[in-house]
């Protein structure tokens, strides 16, 4: 039975840096990789406790609004204690 290999919608390729070019697929106890744009290709075992989420342009955008939330700051009577 041939192996599906799935697009990742908003990956970006390390390489080519070009975005929705990722397609990924595991067999054997191993996890795949690969852009159709250039010659990325990277393999890893499948870890069940260490798995890590690709970069993509939602977790990159949800970090950017992470960094630039307002935080209210409260200033502190000394004399209130």
């Amino acid at each position: 039975m041939a192996v599906q290999k799935r697009f990742i919608a908003g990956a970006v390729c390390p390489r080519c840096a070009e975005m929705d070019r990722i397609r990924a697929w595991e067999q054997n106890g191993v996890r795949y990789r690969d852009c159709v744009n250039c010659d990325f290709f990277e393999q890893a075992p499948i870890e069940e406790e260490a798995a890590t989420e690709l970069e993509t342009r939602v977790n990159r955008e949800r970090e950017e609004q992470r960094k630039n939330t307002i935080q209210t700051v409260r200033i502190l009577d000394p004399r209130s204690r």
